[in-house]
């Protein structure tokens, strides 16, 4: 028996390379980094002061009774909600809103308010927190906000892991349209951490870049943190074709592991385990896949790991694969970072061009595939693999590619 095949009709984003889909990937396509000093918020005392931050955010339209509920990263989630929604030609109305849902990841939470209490509190003497202090910072608000922005009754849920908390809640969602519990899924991840306690917090690990992240670059120096959001709306193909929807990329499976080993220290094992079982559950054989869009933080250990992961799983076909970072442009934007990837992939897929890894200035032994350095490259892309790694060991790769009817 054949699984029922799920499709991808539309994609919203923002991110520090723009504020919707065409903007970030005309700015991927060209290798345009939107790393630089953080300008927008309280720094205080941090010694990392650059990242990847949208400046201004477009006229959204959200009500004032909703808006004062909302974490910036509940924000930009419904911002690319919307504008999933719209490309995706869907209308939710009382006839299918119960069949409709939202999976939204999230690696961290709503911080602003957890910062705004800490300071208010402990600092300035104020004797209470503010009143909409816990929905704005609970993890599951933005799948939340999202429903009741746009009416969805179905399945709604927030997931968190970290760096893969957005292909897990592709993962999740996909699961609802598999088990017949929904016939569309909004999925994807959110992320706000430009805020002084995040910030602070990364800067003690000791893995933030000081200029700009450079990913599988010899002179590589470590990871920089940005915002965004990417949401996909992703349904049954045959809801999809009965309603005359464009489809944009088929979603062809995901694979997940744990290395099961150290909470910050990545294995080869892990990322080997899944991206195999991703090409497993996608029913693709290594030589199928033309692009791999890599977790490619920047860091020295992170990089080369990767890299001997993706020859494990590859073989020979590894050195005629095309790989790159785009959080050398988007910088890692945590739990929004595969959400903005998966746009990547879809756009590789659908344009036949793959979006570089920027900032690239030496090559390392270490890294000896072809990482796409500076210059997109215009080649066909039948299917695109997604990595995303996280800390804690929770590793989740998804897989999309043409669609053929």
């Amino acid at each position: 028996m054949s699984r029922t095949r799920i499709v991808i009709t539309g994609l919203g984003g923002i991110c520090a390379l723009g504020t919707d889909v065409p903007a970030i990937w005309d700015a991927m396509r060209n290798g345009r980094s939107g790393i630089g000093p953080i300008t927008t918020v309280p720094l205080h005392d941090l010694k990392v002061t650059v990242g990847a931050q949208i400046k201004e955010l477009p006229d959204h339209g959200i009500e004032h009774r909703q808006l004062i509920t909302m974490d910036r990263f509940s924000i930009l989630a419904v911002i690319a909600a919307r504008e999933a929604l719209k490309q995706a030609g869907l209308k939710v109305d009382e006839s299918n809103s119960h069949r409709v849902g939202a999976v939204v990841g999230a690696g961290i939470c709503g911080w602003e308010p957890v910062e705004e209490n800490y300071r208010g509190i402990l600092l300035e003497g104020k004797s209470r927190a503010g009143v909409f202090s816990v929905p704005r910072s609970m993890t599951g608000a933005p799948a939340g906000q999202i429903s009741m922005t746009n009416g969805l009754r179905g399945p709604v849920f927030g997931v968190s892991s970290a760096c893969s908390s957005a292909n897990h809640a592709f993962s999740s969602a996909v699961d609802q349209l598999l088990l017949g519990r929904a016939d569309v899924m909004l999925a994807g991840g959110t992320e706000a951490p430009l805020i002084w306690g995040i910030l602070k917090a990364w800067e003690a690990l000791r893995v933030l870049a000081r200029e700009t992240c450079r990913p599988f670059s010899a002179d590589r120096e470590g990871l920089a943190i940005g915002e965004g959001a990417g949401i996909v709306v992703l349904e049954t193909l045959e809801h999809a074709q009965a309603r005359g929807a464009t489809i944009l990329a088929e979603y062809a499976g995901n694979g997940m592991s744990a290395d099961a080993s150290d909470i910050v220290a990545p294995t080869v094992e892990g990322p080997t385990s899944s991206m195999s079982a991703c090409l497993a559950d996608a029913g693709l054989r290594p030589e199928d896949i033309d692009y791999v869009n890599a977790h490619g933080t920047g860091t020295k250990a992170n990089d080369e790991i990767e890299t001997r992961a993706i020859r494990r799983v590859f073989g020979s076909h590894a050195d005629r694969l095309s790989v790159s970072s785009t959080k050398s442009m988007h910088a890692h934007c945590l739990g929004a970072s595969a959400a903005l990837e998966m746009i990547a992939c879809v756009k590789a897929v659908s344009n036949g061009i793959v979006p570089p890894t920027a900032n690239y200035r030496e090559s390392d032994p270490g890294c000896d595939l072809d990482v796409t350095p500076n210059v997109a490259r215009k080649r066909e892309v039948r299917a695109a693999i997604s990595n995303a790694f996280a800390f804690g060991g929770t590793n989740s790769t998804i897989a999309v590619k043409a669609f053929h009817g």
